[in-house]
């Protein structure tokens, strides 16, 4: 096993997987396009029925914070999601759970998303405020066209968690209407880490389901319609004190698209749209449980968005009009025995409104060389609706306010050189954003991690970030490879700070801890890339990233990536695929023990999977086998809450049928 492992080492290290792309035009030049559902995906992809958060960690900048089986939240230069920004079709929705179990990538499934686009830093700060950076899940899209029906049904089962996955989705489309309605399902118990360890409260059931409808209005002007409802129920999370009863979300939106007929102006498109987050955490199915507690959450937004693309003289402009309303609202009621209830709001009925306005432009420098810049200014305001949660946040804060207002901007410039197939490009940018519903306003939130309960702060400033950004990158025939890197410089890091005079309310909490700001955080990351066509169905892939960040105490910041890599070796030939890959990371020595991490040791895993499509009358099969962790190590690592272990082997089966 050893041996085999230097092997593939000494091959390579795999950074990006073949369904990620780095889109060579300079004014994407630091986005990753992660493809997730076509059916040249489903041909060739690992897993093609893997969930969403394992294709997003495919990405160089992207890791999952697993809390247990299902939903984890991602990351995004190894910051979390206060730091980052996740919209689905450009939507803006907020996930309900104060414990972050519900995590936007949650609420969509693979049968119904096209692509992921993954932003770093300011690039993608189109959709709102963020500082680490954006993913924008795209879904599946249709245009009029020839009258066609289509069908497709998928299957598959996973041995580690015993996980079934039944799918089943049809389209229709003519010249002027088109609709696409799909549905998935998955059912899983707990799941087993290396060594066949069980790991208890890993269950979860789920239902996704999608629809929309499309409507050419005249040769240039386009309506479309779309809904997602998704419910995940007994859901377990084994790395938190509490699991998940009901997780449901209703998404909907209505588009305007026009393709004016001025040569000058290029598309022009409008949304607005509606969704609500329901969120109850429950503790019944866990043992030995000293205070019952009822947990509910719910968030409600309202938004639109409205952009332009057009030409002016040598310059290509985005104009993006955006805004929205939220409403987030979470509870706590914990039942002492003999005693009446307690009853606390935990999310004050805070009101959020905002409104963006953001302009992106591109211009050509030279023959080979561009100029990329972008600039936005959001009004933002906070309210507290609640006179029982803006009571009890007085207590802390006696001068305390209903009302906050604060303007937020961002601006960001990056040059690139592309000739001949090498790229290379240098770029700076300034971008800040508001605390969060938990940083200005949570109340008594309780971390599993560092065992503290969290109190917000309401009078915190914005948090800023200076970033840098540089990559030097070479794409030929049949190689191609990627250098990049980005530093931040972040003043006034919202961190949690003890506070000894007050006095936990989670039974067992180690004391509480107030959000304040550190005067700054620094933040590193550089990866390398890259593939090699060694023949026309044999393609090698590898990837190497590392992270480092520290704040101005010199403590080390959580969930910074050690040493990691990935590395594949895939062959596709006619109807045949199959792929061999490694993935690791070195010792997690610079854990950030003051924010309750510990360090991780070196794990190496291998995969293998071999997959075939063939005919049955008009039916096209697809089918997929493959095992993962092949020699059951148990491990965990520096992205794993509470170091709950990953899984163990896992042997997986994925059918596809398209009618």
């Amino acid at each position: 096993m050893k041996k085999l492992k230097y092997i593939l080492f000494a091959v390579g290290v795999q950074m990006q997987a073949q369904q990620i792309q780095i889109d060579s035009t300079p004014i994407r030049h630091i986005t990753e396009v992660v493809v997730i559902g076509t059916a040249k995906v489903a041909a060739r992809e690992a897993k093609p029925l893997g969930s969403i958060d394992e294709y997003l960690q495919q990405s160089a900048q992207v890791e999952m914070l697993r809390r247990g089986g299902y939903a984890w939240e991602p990351l995004i230069n190894g910051m979390a999601s206060e730091r980052t920004l996740v919209t689905i079709d450009g939507m803006r929705i907020f996930g309900a759970c104060t414990d972050k179990m519900d995590p936007i990538t949650s609420y969509i499934e693979v049968s119904n998303l096209q692509q992921a686009d993954i932003s770093s830093g300011q690039s993608g700060a189109c959709h709102g405020n963020t500082i680490g950076g954006s993913i924008d899940l795209k879904r599946s899209s249709l245009r009029p066209g020839k009258s066609r029906w289509t069908h497709q049904i998928n299957t598959g089962f996973e041995t580690v968690n015993q996980q079934k996955i039944f799918g089943a989705g049809t389209k229709y489309k003519n010249e002027k209407f088109y609709t696409d309605v799909n549905f998935m399902a998955r059912d899983a118990e707990n799941y087993r880490a290396g060594g066949n360890v069980e790991v208890l409260h890993s269950q979860f059931r789920k239902v996704n389901s999608s629809g929309l409808a499309g409507l050419q209005l005249d040769e240039n002007k386009l309506l479309e319609a779309s809904v997602i409802y998704d419910k995940a129920t007994d859901v377990g999370y084994p790395a938190l004190p509490m699991d998940v009863a009901l997780a449901e979300a209703i998404i909907t939106s209505l588009k305007f698209q026009m393709i004016p007929t001025h040569e000058k102006l290029k598309s022009w498109e409008s949304k607005i749209y509606y969704n609500t987050v329901k969120h109850h955490m429950d503790d019944t199915q866990r043992q030995n449980v000293a205070i019952h507690m009822d947990m509910p959450g719910t968030t409600t937004t309202l938004g639109y968005y409205s952009h332009l693309k057009f030409d002016w003289k040598r310059h290509q402009f985005l104009l993006n009009l955006n805004g929205y309303y939220n409403k987030s609202y979470a509870e706590m009621t914990m039942y002492p025995q003999e005693e009446k209830p307690m009853f606390m709001l935990t999310w004050p009925d805070v009101k959020t409104l905002s409104q963006t306005l953001y302009l992106e432009d591109e211009m050509p420098l030279a023959k080979y060389s561009n100029l990329k810049w972008s600039a936005s200014v959001t009004a933002h305001f906070n309210r507290i609706d609640s006179d029982l949660g803006l009571n009890s946040l007085q207590i802390f804060y006696p001068e305390l306010g209903a009302e906050r207002a604060r303007l937020l901007t961002s601006v960001a410039a990056n040059y690139i050189f592309d000739k001949e197939g090498w790229q290379a490009g240098v770029g700076a940018a300034y971008g800040n954003r508001a605390p969060s519903v938990s940083e200005g306003y949570g109340f008594y939130l309780f971390n599993s991690a560092e065992n503290y309960d969290y109190v917000g702060n309401p009078n915190l400033k914005n948090e800023s970030s200076i970033e840098t950004n540089a990559f030097i990158g070479i794409r030929k025939k049949s190689f191609n490879a990627k250098l990049s890197s980005s530093y931040f410089h972040i003043s006034d890091y919202i961190i949690g700070s003890i506070q000894k005079e007050l006095t936990p309310m989670t039974l067992g909490a180690n004391g509480v801890k107030v959000y304040t700001a550190l005067h700054a955080a620094h933040i590193f990351n550089v990866n390398l890339s890259g593939e090699i066509h060694i023949s026309k169905p044999l393609v090698w892939t590898a990837q190497l990233t590392y992270a480092r960040g520290t704040d101005s105490d010199g403590q080390q910041l959580p969930f910074m990536s050690p040493f990691s890599y990935r590395t594949a070796l895939r062959y596709s030939q006619n109807r045949f695929s199959s792929q061999i890959s490694l993935n690791g990371n070195a010792r997690h020595s610079d854990f950030a023990e003051v924010y309750g991490e510990k360090p991780a040791a070196a794990f190496a895993v291998l995969n293998a999977n071999i997959g075939y499509r063939f005919s049955a009358a008009k039916t096209k099969v697809t089918a997929k086998a493959g095992v993962e962790n092949l020699f059951d190590t148990y491990y965990t690592t520096y992205s794993d809450w509470n170091q709950i272990p990953r899984p163990g082997r896992n042997l997986f089966m994925n059918l596809s049928f398209d009618l």
